[in-house]
């Protein structure tokens, strides 16, 4: 992962203002970052690095739309969410086309597994579902693993703010799922 950040950091200009420098100084720990949030999302290790990169990419041609310093690493984390969700949306509709031209009667090999796949696709179903707001604290505490102080800092929120996000993205969820 370093090497990748070692890498874009090579091909990114020098620059002249303090955030653009700040930003490139700060770029293993962005790179981390950003790959981390779209490997909760995607799940696969290569697709995350890619949107990782095409993250930090697109961060630093945007910096100048950065209102706040303060705020970069959630506008940072917001992005790979948001680049990650568009893959993985990209991603199963490319997999329904080439499943339907290839195997337009497949059947399951096991029930297990089909009812795994379903529970999987319905939970995802359901996140997906919750308001941006909503999903980001979700994914971040309960998928990601982060604590409520960790996602609060991350996203710039106070952590009661990020609590009853939580709370009421559960209530949704348990509703959706029942």
């Amino acid at each position: 992962m370093d090497e990748f950040a070692d890498r874009l950091a090579g091909t990114l200009v020098s620059a002249d203002s303090t955030i653009e420098r700040e930003f490139e100084a700060g770029l293993p720990e962005w790179s981390r970052l950003a790959f981390r949030v779209a490997y909760s999302v995607l799940r696969q290790r290569e697709d995350a690095e890619d949107v990782a990169q095409d993250t930090l990419t697109k961060a630093h041609r945007q910096l100048g739309q950065l209102r706040d310093r303060e705020r970069l690493r959630g506008w940072l984390v917001r992005m790979s969410w948001r680049m990650a969700i568009d893959k993985r949306g990209s991603d199963a509709r490319r997999v329904v086309r080439e499943q339907a031209a290839t195997e337009p009667d497949s059947v399951p090999s096991s029930e297990d597994a089909v009812l795994s796949v379903e529970r999987s696709a319905r939970l995802w179903k359901a996140i997906d579902s919750l308001s941006e707001k909503l999903r980001i604290v979700v994914v971040l505490a309960s998928i990601e693993g982060h604590d409520v102080a960790a996602v609060a800092a991350l996203l710039g929120l106070p952590e009661g703010t990020v609590k009853s996000r939580l709370f009421e993205a559960r209530k949704q969820l348990r509703e959706r799922l029942q």
